[in-house]
């Protein structure tokens, strides 16, 4: 069984800072991709940002220069440290990761349970 769990959400105030990680568990056999996805209320869940096994990264054109994506293979965990948040940063984060089990070894995507980050005065 594969595991992504996430921590680091909160209520932050408009221009303030917040980091977000997520560590992945289990049985698993290779990471290939992980990252982060929002969803705020009424709207789709969207990119925000994806880095691969080899520190490729991608990035949503809203938080360009104020996110940076990373991660620690070591450790299994990536994290999104968000900086100069605005009110529309508000949503549920996700965690993603397309992984593969010891059990089929085959590409799947999984997901953690999310954290609220709240930007507001």
């Amino acid at each position: 069984q594969v595991q992504l769990v996430e921590s680091g959400g909160g209520l932050v105030q408009p221009g303030g800072s917040l980091r977000l990680s997520c560590a992945a568990s289990g049985t698993i056999f290779n990471i290939y991709t992980m990252g982060w996805y929002r969803q705020a209320p009424g709207k789709q869940r969207e990119l925000v940002a994806v880095i691969t096994s080899g520190g490729s990264t991608n990035y949503a054109d809203s938080v360009k220069g104020r996110f940076t994506i990373s991660s620690d293979n070591a450790k299994r965990t990536v994290y999104l440290q968000m900086n100069s948040l605005k009110p529309e940063d508000t949503a549920v984060y996700y965690c993603y990761g397309d992984l593969s089990s010891r059990y089929d070894y085959t590409s799947r995507d999984y997901w953690g349970q999310g954290t609220q980050v709240t930007v507001s005065s």
